[in-house]
């Protein structure tokens, strides 16, 4: 959220790309108003910045069909959710949807010309294939000194590039593996007591993965030292330390919830600063591939 401060940021309801995974129209609506609550709860500054739904933006679909007829099916095919979905041998479970998210995510961050994107380790591909779209869309419809698209940079803070779960791997939803920014007392304690743990050192090793993501480690190193092997109570310490860092976020998005306008009116006002930058762009395209004079 500190970036917000630096950067006129847009921030984005990818509901559209929901859509390969929520296939319901109820879950979708509350999904939507629980993650602006979230944003909001988080420290998300709505009056500086754009906090919209990509499906109030036409520009982002329309964007995306434009970069698909300069996309090949082979380069497609090298995204990491196809590989996955054939490494399981699920093919046929492949929607054109999920077969072709990278070319809506890339007009969902050409739209707005940005400098940097934040990233997880793990999503630096969606990066690549954006910036390898510009630069084709570019070669094919630029000239010398008229670049429509601006190749932007992956933000990825060393710290939190790769957030780890309970048992070790990327903290995931898909996983069961997470621990909510906004869980109650006693779902912290059950996470953090189903840590895995490694017997074979002195120090849980995913537990000090978690712990370090609220602590200098300087501070942590002594901790660990102190009670080292004493796996329960470092857990106890973690739990101690989850709770102080979340209850604030759960009490202020408690707050936020209560007012039954708030999330309409972000929406609405940061669906006009999204078209006041995606609509503009999106004439520009259409001038250069010669749809428009």
């Amino acid at each position: 959220m500190a970036l917000q401060n630096k950067y006129n940021t847009f921030a984005m309801i990818a509901d559209y790309h929901a859509l390969n995974f929520i296939q319901n129209a109820d879950k979708m609506r509350s999904l939507t108003e629980d993650l602006v609550i979230d944003y909001l709860a988080l420290g998300f500054d709505a009056k500086k910045n754009a906090l919209f739904k990509q499906s109030e933006i036409p520009e982002h679909t329309e964007l995306a069909w434009v970069f698909d007829t300069i996309t090949t099916v082979p380069y497609l095919k090298r995204a990491h959710a196809y590989k996955d979905a054939m490494a399981k041998g699920k093919e046929e479970d492949v929607s054109m949807g999920l077969f072709n998210y990278p070319m809506l995510m890339a007009a969902d961050i050409l739209l707005y010309s940005p400098d940097i994107v934040p990233v997880g380790q793990d999503q630096k591909q969606h990066l690549e294939f954006t910036r390898d779209t510009a630069e084709k869309f570019n070669r094919i419809y630029g000239k010398e000194n008229n670049q429509i698209f601006k190749l932007p940079e992956p933000y990825i803070l060393k710290e939190v590039e790769i957030v780890p779960g309970i048992d070790g791997r990327k903290m995931s939803k898909s996983y069961n593996n997470y621990i909510s920014l906004f869980a109650e007392d006693r779902e912290i304690e059950e996470k953090v007591m189903a840590i895995v743990t490694d017997s074979s050192g002195e120090r849980p090793k995913n537990v000090f993965a978690i712990h370090s993501l609220l602590k200098a480690n300087d501070e942590l190193e002594k901790i660990y030292e102190e009670n080292k092997g004493s796996y329960k109570k470092l857990k106890e310490i973690l739990i101690e330390d989850l709770k102080a860092f979340i209850k604030p976020l759960r009490e202020k998005r408690e707050k936020i919830a209560s007012d039954s306008h708030l999330v309409k009116r972000v929406l609405e006002e940061g669906k006009e600063k999204a078209r006041a930058v995606a609509g503009p762009k999106m004439q520009e395209v259409k001038r250069a591939i010669g749809v428009t004079s």
